[in-house]
């Protein structure tokens, strides 16, 4: 049997943390058994430089948005000019958008009109809406419910950390949940709870690198190589085999990004 392969789906290959290293983090993941991930641009006038990491290597894809706390910052985008650039082949997903309220709640207007914008470009394009949600869970669960009602469109929790309601909220619309280092920390013990409960077939597994790198890497800087550390604990959660979790995460990623073909 081939070694079981997995794909970060979400990371931010375009940070100066990874400048000049692109290459090297390319093999690192495939020698960790990571074949594919998806780099995620939160502003888009660096749209043009997340592209070019994409189109530099055949395992990466990519995806474009305003990130909740950007949004008052940078100008509104458009509908248009989402799927202007979901033209890309290399283009598979529509975000990170969302709310946070954590340390940006004076903008929750701005970012919900521009969540708005995102699931309407999610809609027209059939790419998967990219949710960040923090501290906004009532919020985040009223928005995307009312906007499902108004059309069906496609979407992952990215880095899901919220509460047991959004988490049932966000499954009982169809949409999937995806796991980063902070479901393999030794005290959530409630988020691995709420992943357990959860259908196996609406799971992903990301990295979110830099940030949040799983246990043995804790306090490091995370890469996408690591998401295999996470998938490690979502396959024991649910009492599998890894190789078999691996087939199901692959299956999984596949369903919700069609575009991302290797």
């Amino acid at each position: 049997m081939d070694a079981p392969t997995i794909t970060d789906s979400h990371c931010h290959l375009d940070f100066p943390d990874f400048d000049g290293e692109h290459g090297a983090l390319v093999r690192r993941a495939a020698e960790a058994g990571v074949r594919r991930m998806v780099t995620i641009c939160t502003r888009l006038r660096n749209e043009p430089a997340v592209r070019a990491i994409a189109e530099a290597h055949a395992p990466v894809f990519y995806a474009a948005g305003t990130h909740p706390m950007s949004a008052a910052d940078e100008p509104l985008t458009t509908v248009a000019e989402l799927v202007e650039i979901a033209r890309h082949p290399k283009m598979v997903g529509i975000g990170e958008s969302g709310l946070d309220y954590h340390y940006t709640a004076e903008s929750r207007a701005v970012q919900q009109e521009s969540l708005r914008i995102h699931i309407e470009a999610a809609r027209q394009t059939g790419l998967p809406l990219i949710i960040h949600a923090r501290d906004a869970d009532d919020d985040m669960a009223r928005i995307l419910g009312e906007e499902h009602r108004a059309g069906a469109y496609t979407c992952v929790m990215h880095c899901f950390s919220s509460g047991r309601a959004l988490a049932e909220a966000a499954l009982d619309l169809g949409f999937y949940l995806s796991m980063s280092g902070i479901t393999a920390f030794p005290k959530s013990t409630e988020l691995r709870a709420i992943f357990a409960d959860a259908p196996v077939d609406r799971l992903l597994v990301e990295t979110d690198a830099p940030y949040l790198a799983p246990p043995p890497h804790r306090g490091k800087r995370n890469e996408p190589a690591y998401s295999a550390h996470t998938a490690r604990v979502g396959a024991a959660l649910f009492e599998m085999d890894y190789p078999t979790f691996a087939v199901q995460l692959e299956a999984n990623f596949e369903r919700l990004f069609t575009k991302a073909v290797l």
